[in-house]
């Protein structure tokens, strides 16, 4: 007999479940008890092996940007292997992609950045999957998709990957599983029905549990904050704006140095009224929304976005007025301005082919050790580019930036488990010019807070040292007290040819050697292009100069670091 607490769990469970759910769970129940009680590791009948699974020398691939999905690959590998199951693990770019053909079980993670796109590590797999007609009749496999409930394209990568299998020929072993930001729970489940599902199928047993997607359990914290502090960094003369946040909150926020928070602008308020004037709307006229309802003011305000759309709205729309509109990207205001309807817009048409805003991501630039639990800050830099020679501002950075102290702000924790720091013990090399200095503030904060042993070196660069030597003070205290160990700085306009971060390493190059041969941590943060890539080409050129090897074998130094865990790269 069951415990009663056990009995009510049961019942309550039973209650509410569908037709097809009970036939799922009376599957899984047997699947359970005919193979001992544990789905993988059941011993088999000579007592030596494991039960049979169609894990049984799987490849694990994964596509990673942050880390969560290598994360998540590593963990489920390790746990094959405590099942008895033998498996390979590999990251997308290292992943030989004719061996497809040649698989017969394989599980992909991944995760889905910018505008539904896979991580730049998982391009090469991605294209050639969707471009080659392939033979995929012998392949059984899964995909996890990690992502963001919060973006339009949730876990489209993924979604285009399952698909693209399935349509090849290949047999899920189970349904594609989406996980928004908080995905350990999620993911945990899916490998375990995996790992039973894996079972069934190479025991014959019958009726197999059914295959279908699941969505992902939507369990992001939000929190509310308030500014508290809002400083431009850059001194008059500067050409940017580069601004200091402080978001003070009545709740503890569950964050780490190397985590970044995800915040969702409100758009601009002329820009709001001017859509509901071509639109002939009141503010106060009723909108659904997502099966939710609005007044127009605050749905086009905080919840759809009205700048730079992609193409797939500006075609939808182009449908709904019927009109040839080129495949550009523009705001809302714009299109509405230069094609506008010839019997006028049905309002909640137009809602219905909008997008929710996206959030943006920034590091935390605060250390949870140093200034309370209560308390996260963001470097900010408001972004200003030119269209048809009118200036334009990036929406979320705009939005920060004006900001005043006491105002309200949402966002929530994105973590980033592979920009973290090291033992106390160890030494770091920082990377990290302009806003990409952020992560490494934190750093230098929580390291002086945990007493931290470890050497700490900091490359940081701007335009000039005068009006944008970001954090300036902090950076010279940190050395006075020796929690700042080395601080290279290189500023690109102080003299008429241009020097950056890497001309600074690559004068260091002696002593950075030894800083790697002695076991030093490398974080990179800032500009994935060009900035990243001038960096790694710096990196790969010291270790080649230094260790009087060959470029190519350099690479091969600088990917054990990688796969050590001792390289870590946080850019956008």
């Amino acid at each position: 007999m069951l415990a009663e607490l056990k009995l009510k769990t049961l019942r309550d469970l039973l209650k509410d479940a569908t037709r097809e759910e009970l036939v799922w769970m009376n599957g899984f129940i047997t699947a359970f008890m005919e193979v001992g009680g544990n789905a993988v590791a059941a011993p088999s009948a000579n007592g030596k092996g494991a039960a049979t699974s169609a894990l049984a020398g799987c490849t694990i691939v994964y596509g990673t940007e942050s880390g969560n999905s290598k994360k998540v690959a590593v963990d489920f590998t390790n746990k094959l292997k405590k099942q008895g199951l033998q498996s390979k693990l590999k990251s997308l770019d290292q992943y030989k992609v004719t061996d497809i053909v040649k698989e017969s079980c394989l599980l992909v993670v991944i995760s889905t950045q910018g505008d539904g796109e896979p991580p730049a590590a998982a391009k090469k797999f991605y294209d050639y999957l969707m471009q080659n007609e392939l033979s995929l009749g012998q392949l059984k496999y899964g995909v996890l998709a990690l992502g963001d409930t919060s973006y339009p394209l949730f876990c489209q990568a993924g979604q285009d990957i399952d698909g693209r299998l399935n349509a090849l020929g290949a047999q899920r072993l189970i349904g594609l599983k989406k996980c928004d930001t908080d995905f350990e729970d999620d993911a945990a489940l899916w490998i375990d029905e995996l790992l039973l599902q894996a079972t069934y199928v190479a025991s014959d047993l019958a009726p197999a549990p059914p295959v279908k997607a699941s969505a992902a359990k939507t369990g992001k914290k939000n929190y509310t904050g308030v500014v508290t502090t809002s400083i431009n960094l850059n001194d008059q003369g500067s050409a940017k704006e580069t601004y200091h946040i402080e978001i003070s909150t009545d709740e503890e926020v569950e964050y780490e140095p190397g985590d970044a928070i995800g915040i969702i602008a409100e758009n601009n308020a002329a820009s709001v009224d001017k859509i509901l004037e071509l639109l002939d709307t009141d503010i106060d006229k009723l909108l659904s929304y997502k099966d939710q309802p609005y007044r127009a003011v605050d749905l086009f305000a905080k919840k759809v976005n009205i700048q730079y759309m992609p193409e797939r709205v500006i075609q939808h729309y182009a449908k709904l007025v019927a009109k040839e509109i080129p495949s550009i990207r523009m705001d809302l205001v714009d299109l509405l301005r230069i094609y506008p309807a010839d019997k006028g817009v049905d309002v909640q048409q137009l809602v219905g082919i909008l997008e929710s805003v996206a959030p943006r991501l920034y590091s935390v630039s605060s250390s949870p050790a140093a200034h309370g639990s209560n308390e996260v800050h963001v470097t900010v830099c408001r972004s200003k580019f030119n269209v048809d020679g009118h200036t334009r501002y990036g929406l979320c950075s705009d939005y920060l930036s004006l900001l005043e102290e006491g105002q309200k702000v949402q966002f929530y924790v994105q973590k980033n488990s592979s920009f973290k720091l090291p033992a106390p013990a160890t030494d770091t090399i920082m990377i990290g010019p302009g806003t990409g200095i952020a992560p490494f503030r934190s750093f230098l904060f929580e390291r002086e807070a945990q007493s931290a042993t470890g050497r700490n070196w900091l490359f940081f660069g701007d335009q000039h040292f005068v009006t944008d030597f970001l954090y300036q003070t902090e950076l010279q205290s940190f050395m006075e007290t020796g929690v700042l160990t080395k601080l290279n700085t290189a500023f690109s306009r102080d003299q008429q040819q241009k020097v950056y971060v890497q001309h600074r390493m690559l004068q260091q190059s002696v002593e950075l050697f030894q800083w790697l041969e002695q076991g030093a941590n490398v974080y990179i943060c800032g500009a994935k292009d060009p900035m990243s890539v001038d960096v790694e080409d710096a990196l790969i050129n010291i270790i080649a100069a230094e260790k009087d090897i060959n470029k190519t074998e350099a690479k091969g130094y600088l990917q054990n670091l990688k796969e050590a865990g001792r390289y870590h790269k946080d850019v956008y």
